[in-house]
């Protein structure tokens, strides 16, 4: 079984940066994609940013592109989420998401098998 365990939320006023984490870990993972989705309250699960294990090319939803940066390390199979300009509608619980082969469309939760249990992040203005 893989463990996704995310870490780095909290809460941060308006205009200041975060940067999450997410370790797979667990029995051996060959990653294929890992991403990031968010869900606030009462609102469907949002598409933020997912990563190709090989290539590494990159792609964001359009509520943080220019603002957020995707990157993996390989060797630690952990992937990040740096978030800067961070506004109120930032807030959500961001999951992190895996897989270890081709599942369908990674922008979309579809394309994933494993989920991380999500951390808060909360932004103030």
């Amino acid at each position: 079984q893989v463990q996704l365990v995310e870490s780095g939320g909290g809460l941060v006023q308006a205009g200041g940066s975060l940067r999450l984490s997410c370790a797979a870990s667990g029995r051996t993972f060959s990653t294929y994609a890992m991403g990031w989705f968010r869900q606030a309250p009462g609102k469907e699960r949002e598409f933020v940013a997912a990563i190709r294990w090989s290539g590494g090319t990159t792609y964001y939803g359009e509520s943080v592109k220019g603002r957020s940066t995707i990157s993996r390390d390989n060797a630690k199979n952990t992937v990040y989420l740096q978030m800067n300009s961070l506004k109120p509608e930032d807030t959500a619980v961001y999951y992190c998401a895996a897989t270890d082969r081709f599942r369908g469309d990674i922008t979309t939760p579809s394309g994933y098998y494993n989920w991380g249990q999500g951390t808060q992040v909360t932004v103030s203005s």
